[in-house]
């Protein structure tokens, strides 16, 4: 009985999944947060190229910072909320589905490349939260 103790508490089952996850989070933070400068630093020269606006690309760069630094922090901690993730991964599936919305409607009206990025954004964003939440479930 000692022996098991000892080595639930040497190596939690939750160890490995906590380290995916928290890297999962990290990731995410880091490419979102890169997105959002992106935004904010070349909207005048992203505009024309992905057809919205720099108005929108400044507003979305701001609010990717701001989402960025809550993911990284969500991540951060000693121990991770499992509310707290769930939220990032709701909130990026919302991006997800919204930036699909965008291209099938023309919100915005992209470019043909703006659309693509679009997709493709929305497809990394997706593949955040789908590692994520798989992470999750291995807690």
């Amino acid at each position: 009985m000692t022996t098991s103790t000892a080595a639930r508490k040497a190596a939690p089952p939750s160890t490995r999944s906590d380290s995916l996850l928290r890297t999962a989070l990290r990731l995410d933070a880091v490419v979102t947060g890169a997105n959002g400068l992106a935004y904010l630093a070349a909207a005048p020269l992203l505009d024309d190229l992905l057809g919205l606006p720099g108005a929108l690309l400044r507003g979305a760069g701001a609010f990717l910072l701001a989402y960025a630094v809550a993911v990284w922090l969500v991540g951060a901690g000693p121990r991770i909320s499992r509310a707290a993730v769930e939220a990032v991964v709701a909130a990026n599936g919302l991006w997800a589905i919204g930036s699909v919305v965008a291209v099938v409607t023309g919100a915005g009206s992209p470019t043909t490349v703006g659309a693509v990025w679009l997709v493709l954004q929305a497809a990394v964003v997706a593949g955040f939260a789908a590692l994520q939440i798989t992470a999750l479930r291995h807690r």
